[in-house]
């Protein structure tokens, strides 16, 4: 998936260097969504997911005062 995030940026870099202007913002676009998507997918995969025990902020019991 990281190839097409890169694929897209290099395509959206010769679009902005020798193609229409619309073209490389479009591709841009491409590129940015699929890097959120594939950032998203890395966080919140249960399989293929990074744990970030401080994003999982529901299973942890309150602090208890002395």
């Amino acid at each position: 998936m990281m190839v097409a995030v890169f694929a897209t940026l290099v395509l959206a870099i010769l679009l902005g260097q020798f193609g229409p202007r619309w073209a490389a913002l479009a591709s841009l676009f491409a590129c940015l969504c699929l890097f959120v998507w594939l950032f998203l997918f890395e966080i919140y995969s249960p399989e293929y997911g990074f744990r970030l025990p401080w994003l999982q902020v529901g299973t942890a019991e309150p602090p208890r005062e002395a």
